[in-house]
């Protein structure tokens, strides 16, 4: 059995097949671990879930911003951005409610062997056991039945740093946003959403979360997306695997038992020209 954690899709479902063909992938035998953002932005949202959700158990897979900017766009919460997105398939889809339904039962963070699978990292505050505790907060109202009113309550980017004493739609926030969106930290371990790019477009005061001092995270392998800008990186307890197939770039895959490393290139048509995360 192998195991191959696969950077952000977002829809770009044919060269998400492409790589599963290169890596042999037999959901039979092997699993997938993903690390979220399966839908939004390019061509193939709606054939993307519907493949994710039909591996069942062979298929791990992590929450991601755009994940629940669809939970809260079905839901009435949030006005659709605009032009770069392609929900509109999946919201007219006949099976709609079954795939919203299981999108809600995906957890933030997903523990096991050493590895620690999140959508865009932890704070340097949380120990990965801290942290499976927190997302199982967040898990638990998703998957009840006031979800409505979770998904009502997350969008927004304050309070901007973790605190035992928070409670409420603001410590539930500050979970998500560490977990599904952020990039830069101050020393202090304050989160700041208005940077993305480069790591050296990094604001005054401001570094990588996986670069904070003493992140105590650092003990075990996170593996993450949401960061195109970083590209694949294979570190010791670090893999960064959105390598920008949206954006014309590669669709990567690092088969965690040995660290290989599987790319395609971006499929025809599935590119966006627009500017990177």
């Amino acid at each position: 059995m192998s195991t191959y954690a696969i950077g952000d899709i977002q829809g770009c479902y044919d060269s998400f097949c492409r790589l599963l063909d290169l890596c042999q992938f037999d959901p039979e035998r092997d699993r997938l671990w993903l690390v979220g953002d399966l839908v939004n932005r390019g061509p193939h949202s709606l054939e993307t879930l519907r493949y994710v959700r039909g591996l069942g158990p062979a298929a791990v897979t992590v929450l991601g911003n755009h994940d629940l900017y669809l939970l809260m766009v079905a839901e009435g919460k949030v006005a659709k951005r605009g032009k770069d997105d392609t929900l509109q398939p999946i919201l007219d889809a006949p099976d709609r409610d079954e795939l919203l339904a299981w999108l809600r039962t995906l957890p933030l963070c997903h523990v096991e062997h050493g590895h620690c699978l999140v959508h865009a990292g932890l704070l340097p505050q949380w120990s990965v056991a801290q942290a499976r505790a927190l997302a199982a907060e967040v898990e638990a109202k998703l998957q009840g039945p006031d979800y409505p009113n979770l998904l009502g309550s997350l969008w927004g980017s304050r309070p901007t740093a973790w605190s035992n004493k928070l409670k409420g739609a603001d410590r539930l926030r500050v979970i998500v946003n560490a977990m599904t969106r952020m990039r830069f930290c101050t020393l202090k371990g304050e989160m700041n959403f208005e940077a993305k790019g480069k790591v050296e477009n990094a604001p005054k005061g401001c570094v990588p979360w996986f670069d904070l001092p003493g992140r105590k995270s650092a003990n075990q392998v996170l593996v993450t997306g949401h960061w195109s800008a970083l590209g694949l990186r294979v570190l010791p307890n670090l893999l960064t695997l959105d390598s920008g197939c949206l954006w014309g770039g590669h669709l990567s895959a690092v088969r965690l038992e040995d660290r290989q490393v599987f790319q395609v290139d971006c499929c025809s048509g599935e590119g966006r020209q627009l500017k990177p995360d």
